[in-house]
C-alpha cells in the first residue's frame, strides 16, 4: 500500500511538473519586448504655478504629495507634476495626456539615457486627454501605432512608465474589454476606453499600453479606484483615436470631430417590445438640439438610432463614439425605428462645438 502511494504521488509529481513546464512555455516571454520598447519611452515632469492652498485645474490623481512645494495660503507656489509618454517620431514628436502638462509653464522631457529636453506643446485635446509635445531631437528610438482593429478582449497588454515616480516601470496583464463608456470630466463619453488589468498608477499617465508585437494599442490615462491605487480597472484611450488626434494636432493644432446634436439613453426592455424589437438596443433619442444636423436630417425624439454610418448601436454609448470619430462634412445614413416602423436618413455631420456632446 505504501509502495502504491509513494509511485501514485510520484506520477502525480511528474504530471504536474509537466504541465507546469508546458504553462510556462505558453506564457509570454516580455524581455524582449521590454529592451525594444522601453528607449521609446519617456518621464515627463511639469511645473504649474498655484496659489494658496488650491491645486488649480490639475488633476490631483496625477500629483503625488512628494511632487508638491508648501507654501502658504494666498501665496503663490508651484506643482510638479509627474507622468509618461512615448516617442511617435524619430524626429521628436512626443504622445502624452493631456491632463500631464495641463496649465504647465515648463515641461522637461527625460529620455533612457538620461538626457533631458525642454518640449513645446503643439497642441491638446481635453475630450481625449491627449497632449502632443515636441523635443528639438533627432534620430530617436520611436513605437508605432497597432491597427486599432487588432485589439480582442483576452489579449495580452503591457505598460511602461513611471508610477510614483519610480522610472521605467514594467506591468502587464490582458485586455478585459474595449469600447467602455466611462464619466469624464467634460461629461461627455467621446472615447472608447480601452480596459484591462494592467496596473496603472499615478505617473503611468500617458505612457502606452503595448501588444506582444510592441506596438501602442493604447495610452494609458485613468483607473477605477477607492484606495487611489491600482485594483485592476485601468482604462487607455485607444491607438484608434490617438492616431487622428495626433494627425489634427499635427497639421491644424486643434481637433475637430463629428457632432449630430441629440442627447440620448438606453432603450429598456419595455420600449423595446412596443418597438418591436426583440432584444434592448440602439440609442433612444430623448432631445435634439434645434438647427443641429440631426434636426436638419429629420431625427425626432422618440426615434431609436440602430445604425449609424453602417456602425450598430449597441447601446446608447455607442452613438457618440461612432459620431465622435467622424469627420466634419461626411454624408451618413442613420438607420432607426421611430413607432414601429424603420427608416433610414441621410445625415451631414456637423462639426461638434465646444462644450456640447456628440
Amino acid at each position: 500500500m505504501f509502495k502504491w502511494f509513494s509511485l501514485g504521488a510520484l506520477l502525480f509529481v511528474v504530471i504536474a511538473l509537466t504541465l507546469s513546464q508546458s504553462n510556462r512555455q505558453d506564457l509570454p516571454n516580455f524581455n524582449q519586448l521590454i529592451q525594444t520598447s522601453s528607449p521609446a519611452v519617456v518621464k515627463i515632469d511639469s511645473v504649474q504655478k498655484i496659489i494658496g492652498a488650491g491645486m488649480t485645474q490639475m488633476h490631483e490623481r496625477n500629483i503625488p504629495d512628494m511632487f508638491r512645494e508648501p507654501h502658504e495660503d494666498g501665496k503663490a507656489g508651484e506643482a510638479h507634476a509627474t507622468g509618461s509618454g512615448f516617442i511617435i517620431s524619430d524626429d521628436g514628436y512626443v504622445l502624452t495626456n493631456e491632463h500631464v502638462v495641463e496649465n504647465a509653464h515648463e515641461v522637461i522631457i527625460r529620455l533612457i539615457d538620461r538626457r533631458e529636453f525642454e518640449a513645446k506643446v503643439i497642441g491638446i485635446d481635453h475630450r481625449s486627454d491627449l497632449a502632443l509635445l515636441k523635443i528639438d531631437a533627432k534620430n530617436l528610438p520611436k513605437i508605432n501605432f497597432a491597427d486599432p482593429g487588432k485589439v480582442k478582449v483576452g489579449d495580452w497588454a503591457l505598460a511602461i512608465g513611471s508610477p510614483f515616480g519610480l522610472d521605467y516601470s514594467v506591468s502587464a496583464g490582458i485586455i478585459s474589454a474595449i469600447g467602455r463608456s466611462i464619466p469624464t470630466e467634460n461629461g461627455d463619453n467621446y472615447v472608447p476606453f480601452i480596459q484591462s488589468d494592467v496596473a496603472i498608477n499615478p505617473g503611468n499617465s500617458g505612457g502606452p499600453l503595448l501588444n506582444l508585437d510592441g506596438e501602442v494599442v493604447g495610452i494609458n490615462s485613468q483607473i477605477f479606484t477607492h484606495s487611489g491605487g491600482s485594483i485592476g480597472l485601468s482604462f487607455a484611450v485607444p491607438a484608434g483615436v490617438a492616431i487622428d488626434v495626433v494627425s489634427q494636432l499635427k497639421s491644424k493644432g486643434r481637433v475637430d470631430r463629428g457632432w449630430l446634436g441629440v442627447y440620448v439613453q438606453e432603450v429598456d426592455k419595455s420600449l423595446a417590445r412596443s418597438s418591436g424589437l426583440t432584444k434592448t438596443q440602439g440609442a433612444l433619442v430623448v432631445q435634439v438640439e434645434a438647427g443641429s444636423p440631426a434636426d436638419v436630417a429629420g431625427i425626432q425624439a422618440g426615434d431609436i438610432i440602430l445604425y449609424f454610418d453602417n456602425e450598430e448601436i449597441i447601446e446608447s454609448g455607442d452613438l457618440p463614439h461612432v459620431v465622435g470619430l467622424l469627420s466634419p462634412g461626411s454624408q451618413i445614413k442613420a438607420q432607426l425605428i421611430r413607432g414601429k416602423k424603420k427608416k433610414t436618413l441621410d445625415v451631414i455631420v456637423g462639426t461638434l462645438p465646444d462644450g456640447l456632446n456628440p
